[in-house]
């Protein structure tokens, strides 16, 4: 039976408890097979799962770890289109933080040509993101104004991607000054605003007559509200994430949060009819039981041919904490991507 190693949390609740193990690993199902880990990529899933904020973390001991890459070493019985040294990445329901896995044999995909293990390990859960909030529920067309919030972000640089595709345009927001350089040189986002005093203010004089008609949204709070309010009529915004309840440290500050949620934004259902608007939510690990559905968007998503995600920074598989650290801090550009060694 193989060893492998693995970051196991004892149960969610602070980021301090995540531990590295050695673990046996037994043979593949009959429709699974076991990938040798190369890569892993980190998600604000992630944070929230381990530090007990998340409502589809699992009860208990868990794994955290929602993508990867990495090479075919050993196939189930009954598989037929994978063979052992092919190159994959692939998306799980939890226990991506491994050197091994078993995974059934349609959550993973052909790397493609030239993509190395980093960057394949940062494109399924965020390529899948960006793509499904844009196109099934924001109904993204040729010519829409776009904005796009952590636009520096892995989700935030392939939504660029996706509507630049479809001739759109976009607005691109961040926190931190740096990281519009980047976007301006790097991204081709239309307009880049730095979040901060005067936002609402800021989006307007950018918007000039532009009708805004899809919001990108994962920040949450007073950002959220100013957005909504300069959306047009007929807008759309997809809610994905609530970057402002998140902690940088390993456990969450529950008076923060407390006081977060009772401040949070409410928009009124009944109001909705007359503003014409329409507030959508989605997650995507919800959809992990809907197989044909994922493999379908893949397709549509693979058919643009974007161009590998940025990864940002990369840090070892024995560097997981320090990795997870400075992703909390949102001081990364593009996406973080854990290494493991041969």
């Amino acid at each position: 039976m193989l060893e492998r190693q693995v970051y196991r949390m004892p149960k969610a609740g602070s980021i301090k408890n995540l531990q590295l193990q050695t673990e046996a690993l037994e043979p593949p199902k009959a429709d699974e097979v076991c990938v040798k880990v190369k890569a892993i990529g980190l998600n604000f899933a992630d944070v929230f799962a381990m530090q007990g904020l998340y409502s589809a973390t699992p009860s208990g001991s868990f794994i955290p770890g929602l993508e990867f890459s990495g090479e075919v070493i050993a196939v189930g019985a009954d598989v037929a289109e994978w063979k052992v040294g092919d190159s994959v990445m692939g998306a799980t329901k939890f226990g991506g933080y491994v050197s091994h896995i078993n995974s059934h044999h349609r959550y993973i995909i052909p790397l493609p040509d030239g993509w190395s293990f980093e960057e394949g390990a940062g494109f399924l859960v965020q390529g899948l993101t960006a793509f499904y909030a844009l196109t099934e529920l924001g109904n993204l067309q040729q010519g829409m104004t776009v904005l796009i919030h952590s636009a520096a972000g892995g989700v935030g640089i392939l939504a660029n991607r996706i509507c630049k595709k479809y001739g759109a345009y976009t607005i691109g927001t961040v926190g931190r000054a740096n990281k519009v350089d980047f976007l301006r040189e790097e991204e081709a986002y239309d307009a880049v605003i730095l979040r901060a005093d005067s936002f609402y203010d800021k989006l307007k004089n950018t918007l000039g007559d532009r009708p805004l008609r899809l919001i990108m949204e994962c920040i949450g709070g007073k950002i959220l509200m100013q957005g909504w309010k300069a959306m047009a009529p007929m807008g759309r915004m997809v809610v994905y994430g609530n970057a402002s309840f998140s902690s940088h440290g390993d456990k969450p500050n529950y008076p923060r949060l407390l006081w977060k949620y009772f401040k949070r934004p409410k928009i009124d259902p009944l109001r909705l009819p007359t503003q014409n608007k329409s507030l959508m939510g989605f997650n995507l690990i919800y959809l992990y039981e809907q197989t044909d559905m994922m493999h379908q968007m893949l397709q549509k998503l693979q058919a643009l041919q974007l161009k590998p995600q940025h990864i940002g920074q990369v840090y070892n598989f024995a560097e997981m904490h320090e990795a997870i650290r400075q992703f909390q801090q949102g001081k990364t550009v593009g996406k973080v991507v854990v290494r493991l060694s041969e």
